[in-house]
Parts: C-alpha cells; sequence; structure tokens
C-alpha cells in the first residue's frame, strides 16, 4: 500500500519532512485529482499557470521593447476573424522582432503540448512561418496571446461517453482471423481526424489534424500540413 511504499523510501532514501505527496506540477502543468463522469478519479492535467505566467512574460516584453504596448482587451477567437497568414505581404520583420515571434511559436507549441488542444491548428499555422515571419504573423501572434490571456484556464481531462451509433450506424470493429482471445480489461482505441484539403490559399497544400484516445484519456493531438 501507499504507506508502506513511503516506508520503504524512507528506509532507503534519506527524504525531507513532509517532501513526499501527490504530484502538484509536471513540465508547467498543474496537476490535481477529479472525478471522472462515469464515477472513477483520475489526474486532470492544466497548462492555465503556465499560459498566465506566458502571457505576464509578453506583456513586459512589449512593455519594455515595443513602446509600453498592450495586448488587446477583447479576442474573442485565436486568430483575428478572416486572417490568412499564407496571404500575408506586411513588411519581414527585424531580425529582433523575428526572434521575438519565433519565441512566442515556441511558447504556444509547448502550451499544445500541456493540452491547449483549441489553440492547435493557430500554433501550427504560425509555425509554418519561422523562417521568414513578417509584421502581420507578429501581430497574429499577439492577438493569439490577447485571447490566451482571456481563456487562460483550461483542463485536459478524460472525455464524456459518448454514443456514436446515430453517426456511424451499427458497425462491429473487424477482428483479424485467428486473433488470440483478449485477457484482462478492455482498451478503447480511438481516433478521431479531420483534413482541411487543399486549405493553404497560396500552395493549395492540405493540413490534417487527429486526436487520439486511449480508453476515456487523449494521448496525442497533432496538427500538421502535408
Amino acid at each position: 500500500d501507499a504507506k508502506g511504499q513511503l516506508e520503504v523510501l524512507d528506509k532507503y532514501f534519506q527524504m525531507k519532512s513532509n517532501s513526499i505527496g501527490d504530484p502538484d506540477i509536471y513540465l508547467g502543468a498543474k496537476l490535481r485529482k477529479m472525478m471522472l463522469d462515469n464515477g472513477v478519479e483520475a489526474w486532470g492535467m492544466s497548462p492555465a499557470k503556465y499560459v498566465q505566467e506566458a502571457v505576464q512574460m509578453v506583456e513586459k516584453y512589449l512593455q519594455d521593447n515595443m513602446g509600453k504596448r498592450r495586448l488587446l482587451k477583447r479576442a474573442s477567437a485565436p486568430f483575428p476573424v478572416g486572417y490568412v497568414p499564407e496571404l500575408d505581404v506586411t513588411d519581414v520583420l527585424n531580425p529582433t522582432d523575428a526572434a521575438f515571434y519565433q519565441s512566442l511559436v515556441g511558447i504556444t507549441r509547448w502550451m499544445v503540448e500541456l493540452g491547449r488542444v483549441d489553440i492547435i491548428k493557430e500554433a501550427s499555422l504560425l509555425a509554418s512561418h519561422m523562417a521568414q515571419p513578417r509584421e502581420g504573423h507578429l501581430e497574429c501572434a499577439l492577438h493569439l496571446f490577447s485571447y490566451l490571456k482571456i481563456n487562460h484556464n483550461s483542463r485536459m481531462r478524460s472525455f464524456k461517453e459518448c454514443n456514436w451509433a446515430n453517426f456511424y450506424g451499427d458497425v462491429k470493429e473487424a477482428v483479424p482471423p485467428k486473433a488470440p482471445e483478449a485477457r484482462g480489461k478492455e482498451v478503447d482505441l480511438r481516433m478521431f481526424v479531420d483534413l482541411d484539403h487543399a486549405g493553404d490559399k497560396r500552395t493549395r497544400r492540405s493540413r490534417s489534424g487527429f486526436l487520439i484516445y486511449v480508453n476515456m484519456a487523449p494521448i496525442v493531438w497533432v496538427s500538421r500540413r502535408q
């Protein structure tokens, strides 16, 4: 049991008093226990603290280096309405601003790794212009941080079990012939895929994305240009 494990740790390793307990933060994400809809206790992961600190860092940089500029007070969506990054023809950023833009992209991509799946496409689009970012791309990145400042609170958790029969019909998974009989509890593996076919206005390249769940927990999420 947990008490026995703590006694073993204390015997072989010199631990500080009250230094052993439930995890609180992992790679920038806050952790806490939560109850799922099916009554099972699980761990939830939230990048809210990382997002807040990143926004504060961006605001300080703007104030110190860009004429005390401020993030927008209103940003209802991650990107400005109708903005298309690949069609941006504004001036190319100078080396200093380009490095700032690249750091913003790196920060948003880590937010996605921590669970901000809602900005995965926008982070991927901004990352497509790392080599030669323009003024409009920087403006768009700052708009994204304005959105994150307003919508910083989020938590990655398991999703509620849904009945997909109305969408897919009465279908069953194809089982390979002579497959060995399953042992133990079943593992439900699901993958949700979407594709923006020829969505790039300039190159007509496509952008695809997918989410993979094991049982009710998301484990992989990707958005990339093809």
